[in-house]
């Protein structure tokens, strides 16, 4: 696992998951490695309540009802959909209910303009067919057409970014089960096995691009995943994925509480902000997500690392947050240097702390960039 630069899931966490199924003597749905008992442990943690003999940390961050309404639609014959704003954790929850589902989180068809019906179906490899003729063995399965022959979750990320009749080419997927190849005489239907389905999401901010027929939205249980607002659960969050960034580049350095206090509360502000705004313009482009907090934070420990003295200062912190949510220019910029002077300045003058040096550093990002 150390040379890779991203382990999947069920990489990252086979241990654990081994020892999980060693464990589990509860009944298991179709094909499933886990019980939905223990897919939903592996996914939020244990608790001294579980009575396990080690602990497992928890991986994905938010209201529970959420992961067991997702576990129960995985086991029953109806496709999920996880929904909600950029960077709320729904690829991050795909993933993790793949690998504790099936060992697999890898079987993803990514939706843009240019996905086509056959990275959903099948292709055929071209060398093959000249020689030998359209077969079986020349065929290329997609990773969904693999998922149904293994009995797997397959995952298809960014959904509505995908035209429609590409959309329309799950609808037989997901109701027949089952997927034709016209182009064989013989063998030429690809069933799918007990325990496969599918998990997609899609971000609400793209409600407009390539809307879900009537007839595909039947076909899947929708799970919104809401932007994580909550300051300890979102601190969560936050702390989790540092701690995951400083292990992987083998950083020492520390993260004082004090500075995430001052992100967390940053973030507050810029949402409530957002939610007052009277037009799009007056509201940053950004989203305001956990996972873009998270980028904030990354980019400020990384310079502070490689370039600062090896210990995380407020100014950067400010630095990363004005370069991270500056996507505009001028309207970002004028939303974050208004938020400066009308939010931070008079909040440095009353509690003093790291908010003096954040507003300095902040106004130095904007001049930097104005």
């Amino acid at each position: 696992m150390s040379d890779l630069l991203r382990a999947p899931a069920e990489i990252k966490y086979a241990e654990e998951l081994d020892w999980l199924e060693s464990i589990d003597d509860n009944p298991k749905p179709f094909s499933w490695r886990l019980s939905p008992k223990m897919v939903r442990l592996f996914i939020l943690g244990s608790e001294r309540s579980d009575g396990l003999d080690r602990e497992i940390p928890q991986k994905w961050y938010g209201d529970r009802s959420f992961v067991e309404r997702s576990i129960v639609t995985l086991a029953s014959d109806r496709g999920l959909l996880l929904i909600g704003d950029p960077g709320t954790g729904k690829s991050w929850l795909a993933e993790l209910l793949s690998a504790a589902i099936s060992r697999n989180s890898t079987l993803v068809v990514q939706g843009t303009a240019g996905t086509t019906e056959d990275h959903i179906k099948y292709s055929w490899n071209v060398s093959m067919v000249i020689a030998k003729g359209q077969s079986r063995e020349s065929m290329i399965p997609s990773p969904i057409m693999t998922a149904m022959e293994a009995g797997a979750i397959g995952r298809f990320e960014e959904l509505t970014r995908s035209t429609s009749d590409v959309q329309d080419a799950l609808i037989s997927i997901l109701s027949e089960k089952y997927i034709s190849v016209p182009e064989l005489d013989s063998d030429n239907i690809v069933f799918a096995k007990p325990g496969f389905s599918v998990i997609a999401t899609a971000n609400s901010r793209d409600r407009g691009v390539n809307d879900l027929s009537s007839a595909l939205k039947r076909r899947f249980n929708f799970v919104r995943i809401p932007v994580v607002t909550n300051k300890k659960s979102e601190a969560e969050i936050v702390r989790f994925r540092t701690e995951e960034l400083l292990r992987r580049h083998q950083i020492e350095l520390d993260v004082p509480p004090t500075l995430l206090d001052v992100l967390l509360q940053s973030f507050a502000d810029l949402r409530a902000s957002a939610a007052a705004a009277g037009s799009d313009d007056e509201k940053l482009e950004s989203a305001l997500s956990s996972a873009e907090q998270i980028g904030v934070l990354e980019d400020a420990i990384l310079h502070s690392n490689f370039f600062g003295e090896r210990a995380l200062t407020a100014r950067t912190l400010a630095s990363s947050l004005v370069g991270s949510l500056a996507r505009r220019e001028p309207e970002d910029l004028a939303i974050l240097n208004k938020y400066l002077h009308g939010v931070v300045e008079p909040r440095s003058t009353e509690e003093g702390g790291s908010w003096p040096e954040f507003l300095e550093g902040g106004r130095d990002a904007i001049a930097t960039l104005s």
